[in-house]
């Protein structure tokens, strides 16, 4: 399928906002072409999975230019500038986030307001404890997950919807627990039957839970959130 880049001489030349907008509709349109129905990764590498986001078209790196020229990924440095604190609409990131669920089966609003709440679509976030990226992966973790550059938005977004699928199957599906495995280790919720009584933890399932709600409220296409699930949560 090829999708082409507006006509820049046409049209007088493409703004910062203009390109970003028809970045976002490009993705979205190769995550329909490529993605389907798929909901899950179905055992393939993780290189396989990135190679499902797509590569870049001449026109389009011909329509942007040497500096928001594509990168291997499908995604260029204006791309994660524009993505960097863009807020729970970072549509930049909305057909990758949308593709790396629908590979791992999981919730596409989940994993957008965890990636929010992680990182707030900053691709160049990064931790004191040594976390990296949009889906703030520990090295040890991004290197198990076969990220080689947690710094780069396809990488990490696939690194960290793979990870969360992990939690989501360790905990029958407890989307509240998944959240808080990601974020205090599934060891401290296996030691406390629940989510753990630590307030950054149990702030953090509450927030992830409310950017998720948010966003479906948004994308009504999603349908209506589901009710949480009940889990037990330490005070």
């Amino acid at each position: 399928m090829s999708i082409s880049a507006p006509d820049v001489a046409a049209t007088g030349g493409i703004g910062p906002q203009a390109a970003v907008a028809r970045i976002a509709e490009l993705q979205q349109l190769i995550v329909q072409a490529r993605c389907g129905a798929t909901s899950s990764n179905g055992g393939a590498s993780f290189a396989d999975a990135l190679a499902g986001v797509g590569q870049p078209t001449a026109s389009a790196a011909g329509a942007y230019g040497p500096a928001g020229a594509l990168s291997a990924t499908g995604f260029g440095s204006n791309v994660a500038a524009a993505g960097a604190g863009a807020g729970p609409d970072a549509r930049p990131y909305d057909g990758l986030v949308t593709a790396a669920a629908q590979r791992n089966g999981i919730d596409p609003a989940l994993l957008h307001g965890l990636i929010q709440q992680e990182s707030g679509f900053d691709p160049s976030a990064g931790s004191s404890a040594g976390a990296q990226g949009l889906c703030q992966l520990m090295p040890g973790t991004a290197a198990s997950l076969g990220v080689s550059n947690p710094l780069d938005p396809a990488q990490s977004i696939e690194g960290g919807a793979r990870y969360l699928r992990q939690q989501l199957d360790a905990f029958g599906g407890d989307a509240q627990l998944a959240l808080a495995a990601y974020n205090a280790g599934p060891g401290a919720v296996h030691r406390y039957g629940g989510v753990p009584p630590y307030a950054e933890t149990q702030a953090y399932v509450q927030k992830v839970m409310g950017y998720a709600n948010a966003y479906r409220s948004s994308h009504p296409a999603m349908g209506a959130a589901a009710p949480p699930t009940p889990t037990t949560v330490f005070s």
